[in-house]
């Protein structure tokens, strides 16, 4: 089947969705024609409510299928005097994929590389074209890779066949949104519905009365409805355009070879979801680890910390890039598995462009600190902008101060209930010496298997937990007065540095200040030092 006539299935596929709508519409109106015709005037009354309710979603779903207006475009835009050596590689790649550069190139600070254009007349007629580029892709690709992943992206707009092709991307985002848009509604009519029974049973409980069970099974029936026939044809059409879609995805893998280099592309490839893996491992453990404590790293550092984590974890990476996944993200992604592209690749004959520099896909920009300040100022919230900025050392070691505290807290409440006073280390190490650490242990948290333990098998489930939390509140004493340091590490997790000798002697330390007969004095002796 030919590009032009895949291209015609899916507009007529498209389509499907307003004859969808259109037939519901004229079923209904069918059904108040019978009624005003046979139906007595009150059954016919509200044979006219009902079909006016389920029409309203009906004719939204036909109007959600048109694009948006007004969807701004995000990242930050740089220009050829900006940016004079992006634009000139930019610029000649799109050359050799024989077709347009783009209007605009946009950075951002997301894993991603894409090519979006504004395109009208259901894809036939282009419109403006962007080139989003991800700082964070920059950092882990040399220069040979990351144009192998533009040239993928601009291969997509290089055949002449592309704008009819177009048909089908906008179909199955349209699609996509049109059953989201649906879901989202139903959800927001049942979220009222069950606000306004508890508001009622507010009301009643505060009289006297009794409060009924919350019912939302009719709230949002219509838009569930509409959203249960949308989304199956829904599906439909994903499956119908599916292998057309990942045709055209090895088609740009092949024009991205050819242009940059089998092995480089076959590389970038096998990076892409490496780096991907690792970013969501900094957002989470490094970027925005201070967040709880009001902290963020540096400006451009949310961004351009990423570089010092790949620099670190080379190991690691490694593995990342030989685990291939082998198969898709979903039955309906419009890619083949990761795995399966780059075997392709690598099938191909030899180019003898495996040498080339590994010059890193940055300094591809004029300024790179700049550009991540910029591209901060744009993905962060108005709230993360006015967190205060500290540098990696102290961010880590408050961060994690916090963090040990808030873990250490359980054990803190469970001693005060137990023994009275603040709940502190020293009230602890006194509830240890008169024996009455296990009942405080008895408070603590506890899996299913220990909670249901008795005599000494209990105690030697609670042993460990008690030892834990023991060692929390030790390790948050010293970093108080000083003593002690949470210290910031690239490859493995923060861990507390201790004065000379403690590190060494505490765990002994801790062991005795749980054990059957609790002795305190050893731990006493090295917190007095």
């Amino acid at each position: 089947m030919g590009a032009s006539v895949r291209a015609l299935r899916a507009l007529l596929l498209l389509s499907g969705f307003y004859l969808l709508g259109i037939a519901l519409l004229a079923v209904l109106a069918g059904l108040d024609w019978a009624a005003a015709l046979w139906a007595p005037s009150s059954l016919a009354l509200k044979v006219y409510v009902v079909s006016a309710l389920l029409a309203v979603p009906v004719v939204r779903g036909m109007f959600m299928l048109r694009t948006p207006k007004g969807e701004a475009a995000h990242g930050v835009p740089v220009t050829g005097e900006q940016e004079p050596r992006l634009w000139q590689e930019v610029r000649e790649l799109a050359r050799q994929v024989g077709t347009r550069a783009p209007d605009e190139i946009r950075l951002t600070g997301d894993v991603n590389a894409a090519v979006a254009e504004e395109a009208r007349l259901l894809g036939l007629l282009g419109g403006t074209r962007r080139l989003y580029l991800g700082l964070p892709l920059m950092a882990g690709l040399t220069e040979a890779q990351l144009r192998a992943v533009l040239a993928h992206e601009m291969g997509h707009y290089g055949n002449s066949d592309t704008r009819l092709s177009a048909i089908t991307v906008r179909g199955r985002v349209q699609v996509a949104r049109t059953v989201a848009d649906f879901e989202e509604r139903a959800g927001g009519k049942v979220a009222k519905e069950r606000e306004r029974q508890e508001r009622k049973n507010a009301k009643k409980v505060a009289k006297g009365g009794k409060a009924k069970e919350v019912d939302t099974t009719g709230a949002g029936l219509t838009y569930r409805a509409m959203a249960r026939l949308y989304r199956a044809y829904g599906h439909f059409y994903l499956r119908a355009t599916l292998a057309g879609s990942r045709r055209q995805e090895l088609a740009a893998d092949l024009a991205a070879a050819r242009i940059a280099g089998r092995d480089a592309t076959a590389s970038a490839l096998r990076e892409l979801p490496a780096l991907d893996s690792a970013h969501r491992f900094y957002l989470d453990c490094y970027a925005t680890l201070g967040v709880d404590a009001g902290l963020l790293p540096p400006p451009g550092e949310v961004v351009g910390g990423f570089r010092h984590l790949l620099a670190a974890r080379t190991g690691e990476l490694a593995e990342l890039r030989r685990d291939l996944p082998d198969e898709p993200s979903s039955p309906y992604d419009s890619h083949p598995p990761i795995a399966e592209r780059v075997a392709r690749l690598e099938a191909l004959p030899d180019d003898g462009r495996a040498s080339e520099p590994a010059t890193p896909a940055l300094g591809l920009l004029a300024d790179p600190g700049t550009a991540m300040v910029a591209v901060e100022r744009t993905t962060l919230t108005p709230q993360a902008l006015r967190m205060r900025r500290v540098d990696w050392p102290e961010l880590v070691h408050t961060a994690m101060t916090g963090h040990s505290a808030r873990e250490a807290e359980p054990l803190r409440r469970a001693t005060a209930a137990v023994a009275g006073g603040d709940g502190s280390l020293d009230a602890l190490l006194n509830a240890l010496d008169l024996g009455v650490g296990w009942e405080i242990a008895d408070r603590l948290p506890k899996s299913e298997e220990a909670g249901a333990a008795k005599g000494r098998v209990a105690r030697e489930f609670a042993r460990p937990v008690l030892r834990r939390g023991l060692a929390r509140m030790v390790a948050g004493e010293l970093a108080d007065r000083g003593s002690a340091r949470w210290e910031l590490s690239w490859s493995r997790p923060a861990s507390l540095r201790m004065p000379p000798g403690l590190e060494d002697e505490l765990p002994a330390a801790l062991d005795a200040a749980v054990a059957a007969r609790p002795d305190t004095a050893p731990l006493r002796r090295l917190l007095a030092a």
